[in-house]
């Protein structure tokens, strides 16, 4: 988890952004994963995750 109050590193992964609900156009976070080692190395992506599932999906692949 991580607090990131200013947005830089939401914007440097790209998960900052425009966001569409009922019409209305506002900014926000996008609901994806990123896999990443101890070497800082993204090891998967995972992009519009299902909330269902996706706790199970990641523990998989770990």
């Amino acid at each position: 988890m991580l607090g990131d109050e200013s947005k830089d590193i939401l914007k440097a992964y790209g998960v900052w952004g425009k966001k569409k609900l009922y019409g209305r156009e506002y900014e926000g976070i996008f609901r994806n994963t990123y896999v990443i080692d101890e070497n800082g190395i993204v090891e998967q992506f995972y992009k519009k995750v299902s909330v269902k599932t996706h706790a199970q999906d990641i523990l998989a692949v770990l």
